[in-house]
Parts: structure tokens; C-alpha cells; sequence
């Protein structure tokens, strides 16, 4: 074996462990039973979308104890078998024609339901992509176009899911007022730093309060030009979405079932198992991969150099979405940036190994779910010609880890809460001078 894959080994195979802890810890099959209700008097339908939707259709199949019927929309390749609920895979993160699709039939399977029948809604990140059903005015390509120029500008996920809440004829809560009056249970898978279920997949069944007003804004910030049709829908009062407290929606409720801080803890606990003692900074971290990083790798010396605020051997974790303002032509996602602007910052130091992931097992839209990053990490790109500085300036994060066999890939992992970082120092790593 090679000497230096050999030295790597152990902890690369630590932070799988610990990746693979934090899966298991938000995996529908394994969460969800415990939040369904007791059957109603009526039907029982079930509607939802997302990255987890088909995951969580299945944990309902199994557990659910009475008649269902349903549909949900997943993303390509992120389907499962169901028996009594339908699953629709369409595009993500720009939504086709299948996204509309699911939707329209979404609306159609819960229009004329009675006060006595109950709506399970799955929701999960990436709904917001796979339910779209643009508003009256305003074209399919139309929110394409906006929604491409967004992911590219960096803007964070919460806002360009406002703009598509209030470009669209199901999202902020108007699925909601179709199922009106049967009652309606949300269960949420969070991808969203704060865990606002209203946020979480454009909140079809829950209204968040934003305005039509504030999505004009955020295009108007990020320099994105408003077509007169888009202008126009989002100037017509006739077409806003309903507010908080709206009284058709009053019997309503959304649980997080699954988010960020449920997976930290269980990283943490098996690093804990481990022997190494583990620092949660956030579950709800943002901003740009590449300044986020410089942030931990600020943490990294601190704690290697003085022993704080925990000290060696240690794991720091992390989690919510970074963003990435695209300016290169490489190939990457957040968690290949943000590990490839660690490793620069870092400069090969001593004793710290890496991991960043996104636990949908999707980096941005590559075929990774992220990569691993050790204290060699930049020598061995060296020597095979590959320019750290070069590929970062270029976003080139998955041709850079690509190039040294540190690819994670794990294939859709049917859930999703977002990246989860973890940074292992080992003891010895590098001191600053006299200490």
C-alpha cells in the first residue's frame, strides 16, 4: 500500500463513520413513525416533495395502520418503491416539465376533501424545484430563466425560494387552501438553517409572511432583470399568497421531523465514541463556501496552536448551506469549494484531516456528495500538476478532488438536511512558535 494513503487512512475512514452516523440519524425510515397521527374518521391522502419524498412515502407505507392514497415528487434518480403511493421524479434544481406535471396533479387529488379527511404532506428540500406550477401569466421557462440566474448570482436558497413562492400557483401555502377543509399535517425534512418548515421547500402548505414586494427586491439586488409578465404577477394583489393566521388554514400544523441539528448530534456522538471530542459551531451556518472556510480554518490553528475553544484530538462540525458565486468554468459544488479553499488556507498543516458533504449525496449538481481532504491533499495535487489556487479561482473544487481519488460518492441518499463539515485534529497537529 501506498505509505501516504496508509497514514490517511484511519481518519478519512473516521470521517465516513462519522458522515454515515449523521445519515442514519435523519433517514425518514427511521424518523418519521413517531409523528404520524391516528387515522381520521375520513381518507387519508398524502401529497409532498422533495429530495426525501419518496423516502418518506415509504416510511408512511410501512408504518400507517388504515386505507391511503397519494402522490409525491422526488428528483430524478432519488425515487422509491411504494405500493400505495405514487412518486413522480422530475428535474431539480431546475424544474421541467414533470415538476409541473406533479403539480398539477397534486392539486387535483386534493380538491373536494371534507372536514373529516386528513392530508399527510411530506416536505423536503428541493420541493420547491419539483412542485412548480408557474402563476397565471408567467411561463415554465420563464421561472427557468429566473431560477438559473439566481443558483449563478450566489443568492442564498431562502431568498430564491421567496421569489419562486411568489411566482407560483401552489407554493406559500397554496396548496393548503386546496386542501381546505380537511385537515392538513406538514412533516418536514429541514434543509434550511433555522428550521422554518414555511421556508423548507417554498412551503407549499404554510405561508411564511414575505410579500410579493420583497421577491421584486431580491432580483432588483442581485442586478437580475424582471420581465413586464413576471413584473406583473408579482404587482397584482389578486394573486398573493395567503398570510399567517389566514382562518382556512387555522386547524393546520407542520412538525420538523428530521434537520442539521439532529444530524450534528449524532456525528458528534460518534466522534465522542471515537475518542475525539466534538465542537458543533452551527447547524445553521451561510455565506460564501470559499469565506466560510477561512472561518474554519481560523478555528483549526486556534484550537491546534492553544487548545481552544476545545483541544486535540478533536472534531469541529458544522452544518447548514454555503453558496457559491460562480465565476469560473469548473466543475463543482459547494462542499468541493469549501474544502478546496480550506486546503489552500490551511497550507498542508499537520494533523487535520476534513470531510464536506451534502447529505442529499448531491453536491450542487455533480454525481459526488462531496470530498476529503488531508494534510497532503496539497503536495499529492502538485505533483500530479494540479494547481489548488488555479482550480479555486476557476470553481473547479470537483476536478481538483477528482484528480486525487477523494471523491465521496455516495449515490442519492433519500433524505436531506443539508452539508455537514467536520474538521478532525489529531494531537501534534502544527503549534505557532513557543508553545
Amino acid at each position: 500500500m501506498n505509505p501516504d494513503r496508509s497514514q490517511r487512512s484511519r481518519p478519512h475512514e473516521l470521517l465516513m463513520q462519522l458522515f454515515h452516523s449523521a445519515l442514519a440519524a435523519v433517514d425518514p425510515l427511521a424518523v418519521l413513525a413517531p409523528h404520524l397521527p391516528p387515522p381520521p374518521k375520513g381518507r387519508t391522502i398524502v401529497i409532498g416533495a422533495g429530495k426525501a419524498a419518496a423516502r418518506m412515502a415509504q416510511a408512511v407505507e410501512r408504518h400507517w395502520q388504515g386505507e391511503l392514497t397519494g402522490l409525491v415528487a422526488t428528483r430524478y434518480g432519488h425515487g422509491a418503491p411504494t405500493r400505495r403511493i405514487e412518486v413522480i421524479e422530475a428535474g431539480h434544481p431546475v424544474p421541467d416539465e414533470a415538476s409541473t406535471t406533479a403539480a398539477q396533479r397534486m392539486l387535483a387529488l386534493v380538491r373536494g376533501l371534507r372536514e373529516d379527511d386528513l392530508v399527510l404532506c411530506l416536505m423536503s428540500g428541493g420541493g420547491s424545484a419539483l412542485l412548480s406550477l408557474p402563476a397565471p401569466g408567467i411561463t415554465l421557462d420563464d421561472k427557468r430563466e429566473l431560477t438559473r440566474r439566481l443558483l449563478a448570482s450566489g443568492a442564498p436558497i431562502g431568498e430564491i425560494n421567496c421569489v419562486r413562492r411568489h411566482l407560483s400557483a401552489i407554493k406559500g401555502g397554496r396548496l393548503a387552501l386546496a386542501c381546505h377543509p380537511a385537515r392538513v399535517l406538514t412533516l418536514v425534512v429541514s434543509d434550511v438553517p433555522g428550521d422554518d418548515p414555511a421556508v423548507v421547500a417554498s412551503g407549499p402548505t404554510i405561508p411564511d409572511g414575505s410579500r410579493a414586494a420583497d421577491a421584486l427586491a431580491l432580483l432588483a439586488n442581485y442586478g437580475i432583470a424582471v420581465s413586464p409578465a413576471v413584473r406583473a404577477v408579482l404587482e397584482d394583489a389578486t394573486l398573493a399568497a395567503p398570510a399567517p393566521g389566514d382562518a382556512r388554514l387555522a386547524g393546520n400544523r407542520a412538525v420538523v421531523i428530521a434537520s442539521a441539528q439532529h444530524a450534528l448530534d449524532a456525528a458528534a456522538a460518534a466522534a465522542r465514541a471515537a475518542g475525539y471530542a466534538p465542537l458543533i459551531l452551527s447547524g445553521c451556518m451561510e455565506g460564501e463556501a470559499r469565506e466560510v472556510a477561512i472561518v474554519h480554518a481560523g478555528i483549526a490553528r486556534q484550537v491546534a496552536a492553544y487548545g481552544q475553544p476545545v483541544a486535540a484530538p478533536c472534531v469541529i462540525l458544522s452544518g447548514g448551506e454555503t453558496t457559491v458565486t460562480v465565476r469560473g468554468q469548473g466543475r463543482g459544488g459547494r462542499n468541493a469549494e469549501f474544502l478546496l479553499a480550506l486546503a489552500v488556507a490551511l497550507k498542508g498543516m499537520d494533523g487535520v484531516h476534513a470531510i464536506a458533504c451534502d447529505t442529499d449525496g448531491i453536491d450542487g449538481t455533480e454525481d459526488n456528495a462531496g470530498a476529503l481532504l488531508d494534510p497532503a491533499s496539497l503536495a499529492r495535487a502538485a505533483l500530479a500538476g494540479v494547481d489548488a489556487g488555479a482550480r479555486l479561482r476557476d470553481n473547479d473544487g470537483y476536478g481538483f478532488f477528482a484528480a486525487l481519488g477523494d471523491l465521496v460518492v455516495t449515490g442519492p441518499t433519500r433524505t436531506n438536511v443539508n452539508d455537514l463539515r467536520a474538521i478532525l485534529i489529531e494531537p501534534g497537529a502544527d503549534r505557532l512558535p513557543g508553545r
